[in-house]
């Protein structure tokens, strides 16, 4: 099975579903990561949080280990829209590749570049016959996600750890929050479909053949 994960920045993909790309690659499909941005970014006091070299760094070291093709689109951090020229790149990857299941953000999720890549994505792989939406983001939007599909990630947790922890640049501001909220939102969802840990998707569509 080819499969595709869509993010707006280094670090989304890992977080909302990097556990279930873990398990893919051990499943022994093939898995493909589109990062639309080059994800460096400055703070509104004009200085450098993160370099566009560091992410880029970052982020093909943590699709190395995930065992995972990164391809790099080039669109400016907080500056995404749904535009025809995202929408091609990512239906040119669904084409050349064959894609069988997509991975993409929240359409609800309250970030700018989050919420266009999903509505970018939506569109270009409509022809996608299954499409699941990730969490990448902790804070609450005016829109429910209806987590509706699960993913027992309790064999691949370390490894999603793992990955999430080479983004230092994004660790050096968030501490460890991302880990614990991450770890605990996982723990929450195995609660639910009784296993340790799990990944949770809104489904936008699933063919059963």
């Amino acid at each position: 099975m080819n499969i595709l994960a869509i993010g707006a920045h280094f670090d989304d993909i890992e977080l909302g579903c990097g556990g279930t790309l873990a398990k893919h690659v051990a499943n022994g499909d093939k898995v493909y990561a589109y990062v639309a941005t080059v994800s460096g970014f400055v703070s509104p006091d004009n200085k450098v949080v993160r370099s566009n070299t560091d992410a880029l760094r970052e982020g093909k070291k943590a699709m190395d280990i995930l065992g995972v093709k990164l391809i790099c689109g080039n669109f400016r951090t907080l500056e995404v829209e749904f535009s025809e020229e995202i929408n091609v790149q990512i239906l040119r990857i669904v084409e050349e590749n064959s894609i069988d299941k997509v991975y993409t953000h929240w359409i609800g999720d309250i970030h700018h570049d989050h919420q266009a890549v999903a509505r970018a994505s939506l569109h270009s792989c409509r022809h996608v016959p299954r499409m699941l939406m990730y969490r990448s983001n902790w804070y609450h939007s005016n829109l429910d996600f209806r987590g509706n599909f699960y993913v027992d990630i309790t064999e691949s947790l370390n490894k999603k750890i793992m990955v999430v922890r080479v983004h230092r640049t994004e660790m050096k501001r968030t501490k460890e929050k991302w880990i614990s909220f991450f770890k605990n939102e996982a723990e929450n969802a195995g609660q639910r479909i009784g296993v340790k840990y799990a990944e949770v998707f809104e489904v936008v569509k699933w063919l059963v053949e």
